[in-house]
């Protein structure tokens, strides 16, 4: 009988459909990049799903988020995501997380998942991310700068170590070393960012933050299903 996800199970097969709905991810930041990870996720099959973020949607937000547009501005983004994931999959389980990441959030809260996806634009806090994962073991992917950039086609998932150009991750990289931190797993864009002279606004479109996104999410099936050994 034929089902949401039956033209996956064609693709992976049942036993693979079965091990996605057994996921548990936890996704830090639900903007461009993080709102379209929780869609790709959410349409795969993921049965758990925690969404962690402060903000509320915004008129700016509406040329990249999945979650905005017109009808949800002024609304809490985790749940606008969280009401989205449950019309595409019912059976699965969304936490929401109205809160912002600092050091005030309990991270400890998230030790029971698969995997985490650092998809926040603040440094302090992806680092603070980036170092709890690491230090629990946990399989983490962080999210570099999608700002300033035209080419979708020039993204890359990679260790950071092999990253040039981005300015975030070039930041990224020397904090993490004088956390003895020397892999972590990212996508990134080897696209030089597009500055106009006096901008102190990142710019943006509708078509990188997405594709990163649902690059994040592809990276966290396969991994967990079939390069999973």
């Amino acid at each position: 009988m034929e089902n949401q996800f039956s033209r996956t199970e064609l693709l992976i097969g049942s036993e693979n459909v079965e091990k996605i709905k057994s996921l548990k991810v936890v996704i830090f930041g639900i903007g461009g990049v993080g709102g379209f990870t929780c869609e790709g996720l959410a349409r795969a099959g993921v049965g758990y799903i925690a969404i962690v973020d402060n903000d509320k949607v915004d008129v700016t937000n509406i040329n990249r988020q999945i979650i905005a547009t017109h009808d949800t501005i002024g609304q809490n983004k985790v749940d606008v995501m969280k009401e989205r994931i449950l019309s595409i999959n019912p059976n699965a389980e969304v936490t929401a997380y109205n809160q912002k990441i600092d050091e005030k959030i309990s991270l400890e809260d998230f030790s029971n998942v698969d995997y985490v996806v650092d998809a926040v634009d603040d440094l302090r806090a992806k680092l603070m991310i980036i170092e709890w994962a690491t230090a629990k073991n946990i399989p983490i992917i962080s999210a570099m700068g999608t700002g300033n950039k035209l080419h979708p086609e020039m993204l890359e998932i990679t260790d950071i170590s092999k990253t040039e150009v981005c300015p975030m991750a070039k930041i990224i990289r020397k904090e993490l070393r004088k956390k003895n931190i020397n892999k972590l797993k990212v996508i990134y864009s080897k696209e030089q960012p597009i500055k106009k002279a006096g901008q102190t606004i990142i710019g943006s479109i509708s078509f990188v933050p997405s594709v990163a996104g649902l690059m994040i999410a592809g990276e966290i099936i396969r991994n967990e299903t079939i390069d999973k050994k």
